[in-house]
């Protein structure tokens, strides 16, 4: 084996276990945050970073609709429970009859995002929130989520 090669070996190897160690800190440096949760109705606002999306925020940044539902709520959070269950990316950590808190974790670095839920049921509503842990910027990963959770929850109703 020659100089060069041996040499490229290590550097990979290096890059490699560099790469695990870095994913290993991102997960230790995202405690959850203590502010999840419905207080007086509502969920926690979202920061001014660009990186949280809430139902319950009016400005163009982080705001988004909230999903509608008719019939029983109990089906809205069934069919929404579902959705979760069937993505790998999700850990439910909350499950109660109004409200769902899971943890997205991305793909590649395994960065944490929470996302709640919270039913309305006078209004028929389903206000969320998904906001990163970590990081300033999600380039619209925390919209994008939702709006796919949107589309399979109004493609299950």
């Amino acid at each position: 084996m020659t100089k060069l090669l041996k040499l490229l070996i290590l550097l990979a190897l290096g890059g490699l276990a560099a790469f695990f160690v870095l994913r290993w800190l991102v997960q230790q440096v995202s405690p959850m945050p203590e502010n999840l949760g419905v207080e007086n109705g509502r969920l926690a606002p979202c920061p001014d970073s660009p990186n949280c999306v809430s139902t319950q925020i009016s400005d163009e940044l982080h705001g988004i609709d909230p999903i509608t539902y008719e019939g029983e709520t109990a089906d809205a959070h069934a069919a929404i429970l579902a959705i979760l269950q069937a993505d790998p990316q999700f850990t439910i950590i909350t499950n109660t009859p109004t409200y769902i808190h899971a943890e997205a974790r991305s793909d590649l670095w395994r960065f944490i995002d929470d996302v709640e839920f919270r039913f309305d049921e006078t209004e028929r509503l389903i206000h969320f929130r998904s906001a990163s842990r970590l990081g300033y910027g999600d380039a619209g990963a925390n919209r994008q989520r939702m709006e796919k959770i949107r589309a399979a929850f109004q493609a299950s109703s």
